[in-house]
């Protein structure tokens, strides 16, 4: 476990030590994606919520679940971090760089890194949710922990747990929730409340019966003009 730790420590320093090589800007996009890129993700849920309106129970229900995924996600790396008293690496190892971004305060603890959590976790949420973005979220979520160490206030080992753990976590969530979370949606969409069902989405039936008329008429037109 020392040896692995002693790896960390030199891996931080050889980030850290790059990290003030770069340009001010690069540092400046380093150290704003660390703090707003999980606004990103967040942006991602509303897009695959409003796509899911017209797909199917399962399609809504994984969509509505990929947050709550993610927020489990974040709530089992925090208990992690209260049990784990880990001192933050801009004041814990000896001869580093200043941090780019202010080292956060004694008492809020390095390990896991939460916001690593919360990346892998809505990573692998919208990935179970909609098909194909595996591609974009992953590479956003391996971005987002680096750019914690890269900033100066997590080691290497705290990000490569809070990934794991939010990845678990959320994987677990979606796959334990699916079935409940999809009855709620079919019966959201049968209800009265025109904002449930806005909520829900009216699913490809209600899509279908939309087109249906236009589709009919275009095929009347079509007899006629035979004739």
């Amino acid at each position: 476990m020392n040896t692995l730790l002693d790896l960390s420590d030199r891996l931080y320093l050889d980030v850290a030590d790059f990290a003030h090589s770069t340009p001010h800007w690069f540092q400046w996009l380093a150290e704003v994606w660390t703090e707003l890129g999980l606004l990103l993700f967040g942006v991602l849920f509303l897009v695959g919520w409003w796509r899911s309106r017209e797909g199917s129970s399962r399609a809504m229900a994984l969509a509505l679940l990929a947050p709550v995924a993610t927020g489990f996600g974040y709530v089992v790396s925090e208990a992690l971090k209260s049990l784990i008293d880990e001192e933050r690496p801009c004041r814990a190892v000896a001869g580093a760089p200043v941090s780019l971004v202010a080292c956060p305060p004694h008492g809020d603890w390095s390990f896991p890194s939460n916001h690593s959590a919360i990346a892998g976790a809505a990573a692998i949420a919208l990935a179970l949710s909609w098909r194909g973005i595996v591609w974009l979220t992953v590479p956003m979520a391996l971005l987002m922990a680096f750019s914690r160490v890269f900033v100066g206030v997590h080691y290497p080992h705290d990000v490569t747990v809070g990934l794991l753990v939010g990845a678990l976590v959320a994987f677990l969530v979606m796959r334990l929730a699916e079935r409940p979370v999809r009855s709620l949606v079919e019966t959201a969409r049968s209800s009265r409340s025109s904002a449930v069902v806005w909520c829900a989405g009216r699913g490809p039936s209600a899509h279908a019966s939309a087109h249906a008329p236009a589709h009919s008429e275009r095929r009347s037109r079509a007899r006629h003009g035979a004739y």
